[in-house]
Formats: structure tokens, sequence, C-alpha cells
């Protein structure tokens, strides 16, 4: 077995048998990208939430969810790779499994720290044309994207209490490729809550509510619309600004089109 030692996003330094043949993956956008690097045989385990691909996912063996790992099922595993991510996962339990396996975190707020893990992955699993490929191909469609006529927004992630995003968000450099600004970006919290009337006050040219981690639906873009009625508000396909893995390819089309959609409601 060749051990070869790689840098997480967190500085951590890990020992990682080259390449890794059982890998557990506990944050979707991560899982996925590793179908898409061709690593479909080296996933031992997956969360619930790890949906992508759908058929390819339902016969992977399910480790919990992201936030509540099922530790004695990974150990039973025994991986020689655990691709973590420092918000999505709970510290304690990767604590606890970082002092069996090795454990490689990433800590992602923009794209450029997308890309970085993308190919740092590449190299961790000895894929690192094809990540490589990958995250060319995601930049150059970034690249790519004309700017937009800046909309003041608010974008929603939770219900009871509302809650959005400031800057310090993978989501905020997001919706900045969107074209919007982000109404809470100065928030002294990561995702500030807001109360009606702190919508009211904020009143943002448009109102996105994500589909994740609330699966925000027709009927709460009604009522929000008698909240704030001379917002455009819109449903939006959260999984597009938040995922930070090989789904990103497919973001900055989806921007086009939803501003489209936006302008010609406004």
């Amino acid at each position: 077995m060749v051990l070869r030692i790689f840098t997480d996003q967190l500085g951590r330094q890990i020992e990682i048998p080259f390449p890794p043949k059982k890998i557990v993956s506990v944050v979707p956008s991560q899982t996925e990208l590793l179908f898409d690097l061709g690593l479909i045989d080296e996933i031992a385990a997956v969360t619930k939430f790890c949906i992508y691909p759908k058929i390819q996912m339902l016969n992977k063996e399910k480790v919990g969810g992201t936030k509540s790992l099922g530790l004695e099922k990974i150990v039973r595993i025994a991986p020689d790779l655990i691709l973590a991510n420092k918000e999505e996962n709970t510290q304690e339990e990767i604590e606890l499994l970082a002092r069996k396996f090795p454990v490689w975190i990433s800590d992602i707020k923009n794209l450029a720290d997308s890309i970085a893990m993308m190919e740092a992955v590449g190299e961790i699993t000895n894929t690192a044309d094809r990540a490589s490929n990958l995250s060319k191909s995601i930049e150059t469609k970034f690249a790519a994207l004309k700017p937009f006529k800046p909309l003041r927004a608010v974008y929603l992630i939770w219900k009871k209490p509302f809650m959005a995003v400031n800057s310090d968000t993978f989501i905020h450099d997001m919706l900045g490729f969107a074209g919007f600004e982000n109404a809470t970006a100065n928030s002294r919290l990561r995702y500030p809550g807001l109360s009606v009337d702190d919508l009211k006050a904020i009143n943002p040219d448009v109102l996105l509510l994500s589909s994740e981690p609330f699966p925000f639906g027709e009927q709460h873009k009604a009522e929000l619309a008698e909240i704030l009625p001379s917002c455009s508000i819109h449903l939006v396909d959260g999984e597009l600004f938040s995922w930070y893995g090989s789904r990103l390819l497919q973001s900055p089309t989806y921007f086009i089109n939803l501003r489209k959609q936006i302008n010609n409601a406004l």
C-alpha cells in the first residue's frame, strides 16, 4: 500500500492510501463529483441526502444524514478515505472519525474554493486529468456569463424563522454571478433570521425562495406576496446555488434563464 500526504482545505495534513479504493462521502455535492470523476466503484457509502446520480446511488450503503452520521456503520466499512465538509458535517462526529480513518475536509465559500476542492479530490483519487477538465469547463462557463443589471435580493433558505445568507457563504458568491446584490450580505450571522418586519424594512427587488434545505413551494410564495406585494418573488433551485461540486456545470445556464424569467416579471 502506497501512502501519500495531502492537505485539506482546513490546512490539515492527512496520510491517505493512494489511490483510495473505499471512499465514504458524507457530502451530497462531493458524492456527485466522485461519480463524475468515474469513481462509482470506489464509493463505499454515502448519506441519505446523496441522491445524485439517482440510479447509481440507490444501491450504495447509507450512513445517516450529513449532521447525524451512522458512525458504527462507517467504522464497520473501514474506509480508506472519508470526504467531509466543515459546514455540512458536525465537528464532533468528524473528529471522532478522524481518529480512526483519513478524513479530508473541504471548506468552501466561493467558486475558487470549489474549483480547488475538485482539483484536490482529483489528485487524491488519481483522477487529476478528469478533475482538471471538469474544473476548467466550469470556470469557462462562469467566465462567459455576461453582467446582469444588479437587483437587490433576499435569498431565503428556511421558514419559521425566515433565514437568509450573508457574504460569508457560497450562496452569496453564486448570487453575485447571477447578478443579485445580496441584501443581507452585511449581517453579523452567516444565516440571519428575519422577521416579517425585517423583510418589509429590507424591501428587496427580488425574493428568492430556495428549494432546500427548506422546500419552499407555491403556497409560501403566495403567503410572502401578501407581505411584500411590490416584490418579485421566485422559487429557485437551491442545488444550483449551493452545491459546489460538478453540478456547477449547470448553474450558469440556470442563472441566465432565471434572470430572463425575473426580468420578464418586473
